[in-house]
């Protein structure tokens, strides 16, 4: 009896090392008395410990109480609650003579982590063994023939209760009910639930989400409202319905009538409300909503905390949903003997994923990158809807190496490379400028869809590639897949850039005539700026008229760009007169405007735009230009002597300007939008950010390794002319993304023709065109080049 107090009382105030201890002593001593096996159980179930679930079991094998179903049951049981399924998976097999309890354990327990698959394997190796079931048993494996849409199994079961006379309460009836609106089959749900006598609130909201699920909202409502008693799921369920279905304004309304007339919100209708306010961008509502969590302490639950931080995200507010985040317990945290449960880690993953595509949705790329850096450090489960985010936001800052270490963790981990996974990088990869590996990851994907076409012609039309976008586009429509509104756009914008008028105004017609896509702004700015590119600038001003999108403020903006490339100043005055009466506070115009002014040497007048731009208060959006190298991104802007090593860059930058002069380079001083003299001008344009981030470029990386250079504006011609002019003479390869496109600068011999001011240089060439000088010369605007690579192997073979 003393061992037995003492064996208690150590349970419940000593170490999980020394209780074991104690156990083993006294496994060698003396045999456990019932009283002892009691709190040995005690322990087990409150402590979830493994090794103590294991000691259990061992004392029971060596005891022999192990034949006893009770009792093996019973350590099956905790095994399961501990969600210890695999141990739980091997005691079971241990077992020789298995009752119904035995198995319904096993059951529950893998219907709990959603392994319906498992559930109906071992119902049906019950079924092999002769073991009746149970309604328990019955309950379990008929909510995972929902799960997974078994609508045989379902009706088999249904049937075979039928045959042998079970009795139906309204749960099992509910279950039945349950699968076959779960599989589709309406008829059967519709007939079963007027032949039952008995329902509850599970049975009327069943039938209600059924009608919802067929789109029946009316059908839905008025069932809801004939409820003889709304209980707090009843309102769930036509709330989330409504939501789900596009009524997000009906489900708000019904949200306000549960306010003043329903029951009180449980979690359920916390996440509801919260996630139908973010789809609404009602932020006054959802903070409502929080105050009301706070005063009733549901904050800590993992549910309601995660609606939080994603309506928080979705309304654009970071601040709010980072401090929501940053006290929700972490995995690490924990100490050794606790375990977190399945729910408890889903929620853990689904915040931090939350997290992530809120910083990528609000445009915070960096802050999106350290933190999935941090959710890689803390051993968090990354899903590929996190992976999706995070390469988006790669993508969209430029941050190659992130970009393919991410890459390489995807393959790491065993990621199935979906639809939209795949395109997310192939979008990646154009637009960090690394085209062969976007290239290699679209021919390397299986089942091309009309996304991936379409992120492959997309990235064809930012390299500057028109030719290769109007192959691929060809390719896919012969192949039988339907473009859509966004391949649209990608195909004409690559029509645009490339000059390919007759193309894009077959494609336009296309799109509305024979697929009837009703085009969007993109694809009439798209078609003003490709006949704005090729001179067509009359033509232009027609299509905006005839099709009544003068309303547009893009579409002059265009327009005025291509005033300017044309050198046509009457014109572009009068469209940029236009754009300021649509947007008077748009930098963009002014400067277009005065830039025009200036290189005609119209002072007064740029002078005048200028003065009007200060009077208004328009601020210009100042040039910046970026490179990455060995994880670290430096940044500049004109006349920058931030960097540690301005002193070098700019003596190498003099050099090098001095050296490009001899071989043909010279400054387009026209560009210069001040009124100095020719000396101060060259000067001025000497130091533009990216001329500046090419050199530090230039200096810190080895001759092999290709520049990458991202800037938040248009380059202008005479650093495209600079950059055209390096790439020659140090034999470098350099690209440049700035708002619009990619520039690819790759070392050429120039044959035949020395007017490099007017050579337009094509660095990717189509591959699936005839390679002789006829159509280099076409490609080159009849300006022969060379290129000393070898050339792109074709797309398609034949």
């Amino acid at each position: 009896m003393r061992w037995t107090c003492l064996n208690t009382r150590s349970f419940s105030s000593t170490t999980f090392f020394k209780q074991t201890h104690l156990f083993s002593l006294l496994s060698l001593t003396i045999n456990t008395t019932k009283f002892e096996f009691h709190g040995i159980q005690s322990y087990c179930y409150h402590s979830t410990n493994k090794s103590a679930i294991g000691l259990l079991h061992a004392k029971a094998v060596k005891s022999g109480s192990f034949q006893n179903l009770s009792v093996v049951n019973y350590i099956l049981s905790l095994s399961v609650k501990s969600q210890y399924l695999d141990y739980a998976q091997k005691a079971f097999d241990e077992i020789p003579d298995r009752d119904v309890r035995t198995w319904t354990i096993l059951m529950s327990g893998y219907a709990r982590i959603g392994a319906s698959r498992m559930v109906l394997d071992l119902f049906r190796g019950m079924q092999i063994e002769g073991v009746l079931p149970n309604q328990y048993t019955l309950s379990s494996v008929l909510k995972c023939c929902s799960s997974v849409s078994d609508l045989r199994t379902g009706k088999g079961i249904h049937g075979w209760i039928l045959r042998n006379g079970i009795n139906l309460d309204v749960v099992l009836e509910n279950s039945i009910l349950d699968v076959y609106v779960k599989c589709g089959a309406f008829d059967y749900a519709k007939k079963l639930f007027e032949l039952m006598v008995e329902k509850d609130a599970v049975s009327w909201n069943i039938m209600v989400g059924a009608y919802l699920h067929m789109g029946d909202m009316e059908k839905s409502l008025n069932m809801f409202r004939s409820l003889p008693y709304k209980e707090v799921s009843s309102w769930n369920t036509i709330i989330d319905g409504l939501m789900q279905n596009g009524y997000e304004r009906t489900g708000l309304e019904l949200l306000y009538e549960m306010v003043k007339n329903g029951p009180a919100f449980n979690k359920v209708t916390f996440s509801i409300a919260l996630v139908l306010v973010s789809s609404l961008y009602i932020m006054e509502f959802g903070r409502q909503i929080h105050g009301r969590i706070l005063r009733i302490g549901l904050q800590k639950d993992g549910f309601v905390r995660t609606s939080l931080i994603d309506m928080y995200c979705k309304c654009g507010k970071m601040e709010k949903a980072s401090m929501i985040f940053r006290k929700m317990p972490l995995n690490g945290v924990r100490n050794q003997n606790s375990k977190i449960t399945f729910d408890e880690s889903m929620t853990e993953i689904v915040s931090w994923s939350s997290m992530v595509s809120g910083y990528v949705r609000n445009g915070e790329y960096e802050e999106a990158m350290k933190l999935f850096i941090s959710m890689v450090w803390e051993q968090v489960e990354v899903d590929k809807f996190t992976t999706t985010s995070i390469v988006s936001a790669c993508a969209n800052a430029g941050n190659l190496e992130l970009g393919r270490q991410i890459h390489a963790y995807v393959l790491k981990v065993g990621h199935t490379m979906d639809v939209h996974l795949s395109s997310s990088l192939i979008d990646m990869y154009a637009k960090c400028g690394c085209w062969d590996d976007a290239w290699t990851t679209f021919k390397q994907t299986a089942n091309l869809n009309v996304v991936l076409w379409t992120s492959m012609i997309t990235g064809c039309a930012l390299h500057g590639q028109g030719r290769q976008a109007v192959c691929l586009f060809e390719q896919m429509m012969r192949e039988g897949i339907k473009p859509n509104e966004v391949t649209f756009v990608g195909v004409l914008t690559a029509c645009s850039h490339a000059g390919l008028l007759e193309e894009g105004c077959k494609y336009f017609r296309l799109m509305k005539e024979f697929y009837g896509i009703k085009p969007g702004f993109e694809h009439f700015t798209c078609m003003v700026d490709l006949y704005g590119r090729a001179g067509h600038l009359d033509k232009a001003k027609d299509f905006i008229h005839e099709n009544g999108i003068s309303h547009l403020s893009g579409v002059w903006r265009s327009f005025l760009s291509s005033c300017r490339l044309h050198k046509n100043i009457e014109m572009g005055k009068w469209v940029s007169e236009t754009l300021l009466q649509l947007e008077p506070l748009d930098a963009g115009t002014y400067i277009l405007l005065s830039n025009m002014c200036a290189t005609t040497d119209s002072w007064e007048e740029a002078a005048k735009v200028r003065s009007l731009m200060q009077k208004r208060r328009v601020n210009k959006i100042p040039g910046q230009s970026w490179i990455q190298l060995k994880n670290q991104v430096h940044t500049f802007v004109m006349g920058d002597r931030s960097h540690p090593q301005d002193k070098e860059i700019y003596l190498y930058l003099d050099e090098l300007i001095g050296t490009l002069k001899g071989i043909g380079y010279s400054s387009d001083v026209k560009l210069v939008t001040q009124d100095v003299e020719e000396e101060q001008r060259e000067v001025l344009l000497g130091y533009h950010s990216e001329k500046l981030a090419i050199v530090y470029g230039i200096i810190s990386t080895t001759s092999e390794i290709p520049i990458r250079i991202m800037k938040n504006l248009r380059v202008c011609t005479d650093c495209h002319s600079f950059i055209k002019y390096t790439s020659q003479l140090l034999h470098r390869e350099i690209i440049v993304r700035d708002i619009h496109r990619f520039h690819h600068f790759k070392h050429v011999t120039v044959c035949g023709h020395h007017n490099w001011e007017a050579l337009h240089i094509v660095f990717y060439l189509n591959p699936v065109m005839e390679l002789d000088r006829n159509s280099i010369e076409k490609e080159c605007s009849s300006h022969l080049i060379i290129l000393e690579d070898k050339l792109p192997i074709p797309l398609f073979s034949s």
